[in-house]
C-alpha cells in the first residue's frame, strides 16, 4: 500500500504551506509566503520566497529569521514589503511588535520602515504609481501622537495593567480581545526613503539633546527621524477604524474603505474617501440598512467597485450586488444583476473593462470576468479547483492565483486569458493524498439539487466497503470547496475511512434560494438534505452502511449536535465548538446583533439542539477552546453537564467524552494540539466503528 504524509500526524503537520501569493509589478515575478515546522512542532514560521511567474524557474528564498515574515506586497520599484518582529538593530531592546520591512530589489539587506510602538497589523493599500501606501495599526485612544501611544503603552506594561475600558461593542471577535487599542489607518510616503549616515546621526543628535534636558516620564520619545513619519488618516476613530475592504488610488492620493457605523450590537459599512494628503474624510456611499464593502479601484483611477449587500432579516436572505461607480461615488449602477453568486473577491482586469471576481460556485472557486457595459459574466477557469489570491498581470492580463481542492493543497498558478493554467514553481509542492474524490448528489424532497464530495480510501470495493464519516461543514454560510490544513479529510481516507463533504442548504455557490431553504430553521432542510446525500452514499456497495458516524465543528458541530438528537443511524458523533442552546448563546457570542438578526426568537428556540438531549442514543465526543469567542465555551459546557444530566451512569461515568483545550480558540490551531486532536477523534472513532479497545491519546496522560 502507498505511503504518504497523511498516515502520520506528525508527517503531516510537517508538511510547508504556502499561504499567500504576491505578484511584481512586471508580472514576471511572484512571492509566496511559506509555513514551515519550527523545530520544537509548537508553531510555525513563515518566510518568503521568489519564484519565476511564467512556470519555468526554482524558488529561491528571500527572507530568514525567527520571527518569520508575512503580508507581502510590491511597491511600483519592485522593492518588496513585508511585516516582521524581526530584531531592529537600531530599536531599544525587547520591542517585538510586528513593524513594516522593505528588501530592495536591487539587492541588500531588507530594512525597517515603521517602528510603532503597538507595531503594524498589516498592509491595508499600495499605491500602483507612487511610493506611497497605507497601513493598518492601532494606537491607544488617549494618544494624540505616536509619540504619545508609545508612552502609554510603556505606562501599561511598567504598571502592569491589562484591563480594558469599553464604552462601544463589541468587546471581542473570534479568539482575540479587543482593545485597548482602537484600528487606525495611517499613510506612508516612501520617496527618498534612504539609509544615510546623516539621518541616523540626527536622530542620534536629538536623543543625545533630550538627555540633556534630564529626564522626564511624561516627555515621549520622538520617532525616529531616520524613518519616515507614518500619518494618522483615522484620528481617534473607536471601533469605525475596523473596515471592510480598503483601495487606494494609483497615484496614491485618496484612499476608500468602507469603514464601520456603530449601531449598538450591530453596526454597518459604509465608503468613506479620504485625502490622504489633508486626511479629509467625505462619505461616498451610505445606506440604513445595507454594507457597501470590498472596494476596488480601476488602474486609471476613475472607476470604484464595491459589493452591495442588504441587511438580512429573519425572513429571508440577500444578495450580494456587484456596483460600480465613478470614484467620487456618484453615478452607481449595479452589474451582472441576474449573476446568482456571492462575490469573495473582486478586482479590475488589466484594461479596466471588466472586474475579475472569485466566487462559491457548485463546490467550486472559480474565477470570472465580468464585463462593465454589459455585465456579461464570463467563468474563465472550469476545473474542480477554488481560486484565492488572485493578482493581474498588468502588462498581459494574465492572472496569478493560488489554487486549491481536496486532494491538492493550495499551489501557485497562473492563468492565461483563455482560462489555461500554468502551475508554477514552489517550495512546497501539493503533497500526494491517500485516496480518491469523486462527486456526488441527490434530491431533496423539495426537489433541490444536493451535492458533495465523497473522498475514498485505497481498497474500498464491495469486498471490503469503508466505514463512513460524514463531514459538516462549518459557517452555515460556506462550501466545502477548498483545501483545509486544519479540517483535513485525508487524514481519515488515510485511516480507511470514506469522508463524505456535502453542501447542504444554507451552502454558498448555489444561489439565493438554496441558501433561503435553510434559512430562520437551521434544523429543517439543512438537516433533511444532509441525511438525503447520506442515504445515496451508503447505497454505494463500496461503503459499509452499518458502520458510519458524523462530525462537525462550528455550525457543522451545532448540526452534529442536532443529528445526535434526531436520529440513532450513526455509531458516534464529533461535535466541536458546536452551538447546543441557541437561546443562549445568542446573547454570549462575539457579534450577538448578527444573531438576533436572522433569527426570531421562536425560530431560535425551536431550531435549538438542546431541546432533544433526552433523545440521544448515539456516543457523543464534545470538544471545545477556552479561547473561542464565537462560539463560547458555555455552550459545550452546558452540552457536557445536560448529557451527564441525562445520560451518565449511575458511577458518574459516561460513554460520551469531553476533550477541552484551555489555551486554544475556535479551530484549535497549535500543531501539537491538532495532533491531540485528530488522535482523539480517530480512537473514538475506532473504539465505536472498528471495535477498538479505548485509548487515551499520548499526551492526554
Amino acid at each position: 500500500m502507498v505511503t504518504t504524509p497523511f498516515d502520520a500526524l506528525d508527517d503531516y503537520i510537517a508538511l510547508p504551506r504556502v499561504e499567500a501569493v504576491a505578484v511584481a509589478p512586471d508580472g514576471a515575478r511572484a512571492v509566496l509566503t511559506v509555513a514551515t515546522l519550527t523545530k520544537d512542532a509548537t508553531g510555525y514560521e513563515r518566510s518568503l520566497w521568489e519564484v519565476p511567474a511564467t512556470g519555468d524557474g526554482t524558488p529561491r528564498r528571500l527572507t530568514r529569521s525567527a520571527k518569520g515574515e508575512a503580508g507581502a506586497a510590491f511597491l511600483p520599484s519592485g522593492d518588496l514589503l513585508f511585516v516582521s518582529a524581526r530584531p531592529d538593530v537600531e530599536a531599544a531592546d525587547g520591542e517585538d511588535a510586528g513593524q513594516l520591512w522593505l528588501l530592495p530589489a536591487a539587492g541588500g539587506e531588507a530594512r525597517p520602515v515603521t517602528r510603532l510602538a503597538g507595531g503594524v497589523s498589516g498592509i491595508a493599500g499600495v499605491a500602483e504609481a507612487a511610493e506611497r501606501l497605507v497601513l493598518a495599526a492601532g494606537l491607544l485612544p488617549s494618544a494624540e501622537t505616536l509619540e504619545d501611544d508609545a508612552r502609554l503603552r510603556a505606562e501599561r506594561t511598567k504598571r502592569k495593567v491589562s484591563a480594558i475600558l469599553h464604552d462601544t461593542y463589541p468587546v471581542r471577535h473570534w479568539d482575540h480581545d479587543l482593545g485597548p487599542d482602537e484600528p487606525h489607518l495611517l499613510s506612508l510616503d516612501l520617496d527618498g526613503l534612504d539609509d544615510t549616515l546623516a539621518a541616523v546621526a540626527d536622530e542620534e543628535a536629538a536623543a543625545e539633546g533630550a538627555d540633556d534636558l534630564g529626564a522626564d516620564a511624561d516627555r515621549p520619545e520622538p520617532y525616529p527621524a531616520s524613518l519616515p513619519r507614518p500619518r494618522d488618516l483615522t484620528p481617534h476613530p473607536g471601533r469605525t477604524g475596523e473596515n471592510a475592504g480598503t483601495a487606494l488610488t494609483p497615484d496614491g492620493t485618496t484612499l476608500v474603505a468602507a469603514l464601520l457605523v456603530s449601531t449598538g450590537l450591530d453596526g454597518r459599512y459604509r465608503l468613506v474617501s479620504i485625502d490622504v494628503a489633508t486626511g479629509a474624510h467625505t462619505v461616498l456611499r451610505d445606506e440604513s440598512g445595507v454594507d457597501l464593502t470590498a472596494p476596488a479601484i480601476s488602474h486609471d483611477g476613475t472607476t470604484l467597485a464595491y459589493v452591495r449587500s442588504v441587511k438580512s432579516t429573519p425572513a429571508a436572505p440577500t444578495a450580494q450586488e456587484l456596483w460600480v461607480s465613478s470614484i467620487d461615488g456618484s453615478s452607481p449602477r449595479r452589474i451582472a444583476a441576474e449573476w446568482d453568486r456571492w462575490p469573495s473577491g473582486i478586482q479590475f482586469d488589466h484594461d479596466d473593462r471588466a472586474l475579475i471576481v472569485t466566487a462559491d460556485s457548485d463546490g467550486r472557486g472559480p474565477v470570472f470576468r465580468i464585463g462593465l457595459d454589459d455585465g456579461a459574466v464570463d467563468q474563465i477557469t472550469h476545473d474542480d479547483f477554488t481560486y484565492t489570491d488572485v493578482h493581474v498581470d498588468r502588462r498581459t492580463g494574465d492572472l496569478v492565483a493560488l489554487r486549491s481542492s481536496w486532494i491538492a493543497a493550495p499551489h501557485p498558478v497562473r492563468i492565461a486569458r483563455d482560462g489555461a493554467v500554468t502551475v508554477l514553481a514552489t517550495p512546497a509542492p501539493a503533497p500526494e493524498v491517500p485516496g480518491t474524490i469523486t462527486e456526488v448528489e441527490t434530491t431533496a424532497a423539495d426537489g433541490a439539487r444536493v451535492r458533495g464530495w465523497l473522498l475514498l480510501p485505497q481498497g474500498a470495493a464491495a469486498e471490503t466497503p469503508a466505514p463512513l464519516l460524514l463531514w459538516i461543514h462549518g459557517g452555515p454560510l460556506n462550501s466545502w470547496n477548498a483545501w483545509s490544513w486544519r479540517w483535513n479529510p485525508n487524514l481519515a481516507v488515510a485511516r480507511g475511512y470514506a469522508v463524505l463533504l456535502p453542501d447542504p442548504a444554507l451552502s454558498t455557490g448555489y444561489g439565493l434560494d438554496f441558501i433561503a431553504r435553510g434559512w430562520n430553521s437551521w434544523g429543517a432542510a439543512p438537516f433533511t438534505d444532509l441525511m438525503s446525500i447520506t442515504d445515496v452514499v451508503e447505497a454505494r456497495p463500496d461503503i459499509d452502511e452499518t458502520r458510519t458516524a458524523a462530525m462537525g465543528g462550528s455550525f457543522g458541530g451545532y448540526m452534529a449536535n442536532w443529528v445526535a438528537g434526531h436520529t440513532d443511524r450513526f455509531r458516534a458523533i464529533v461535535t466541536h465548538a458546536s452551538l447546543w442552546a441557541l437561546d443562549q448563546f445568542a446573547g454570549t457570542t462575539d457579534h450577538a446583533g448578527y444573531w438576533q438578526s436572522i433569527f426570531t426568537p421562536e425560530a431560535m428556540l425551536e431550531n435549538s439542539p438542546h431541546r432533544a438531549v433526552a433523545d440521544i442514543r448515539t456516543p457523543l465526543l464534545v470538544i471545545h477552546g477556552d479561547r473561542d469567542y464565537r462560539v463560547p465555551i458555555g455552550e459545550s459546557l452546558r452540552l457536557w453537564a445536560e448529557l451527564m444530566e441525562h445520560h451518565g451512569n449511575d458511577d458518574g461515568t459516561t460513554e460520551h467524552r469531553f476533550l477541552y483545550f484551555p489555551d486554544e480558540n475556535h479551530w484549535v490551531l497549535k500543531p501539537q494540539h491538532a495532533v491531540v486532536w485528530y488522535d482523539t477523534v480517530f480512537a473514538f472513532l475506532g473504539e465505536h466503528l472498528r471495535g477498538d479497545a479505548p485509548t487515551r491519546p499520548a499526551g492526554l496522560g
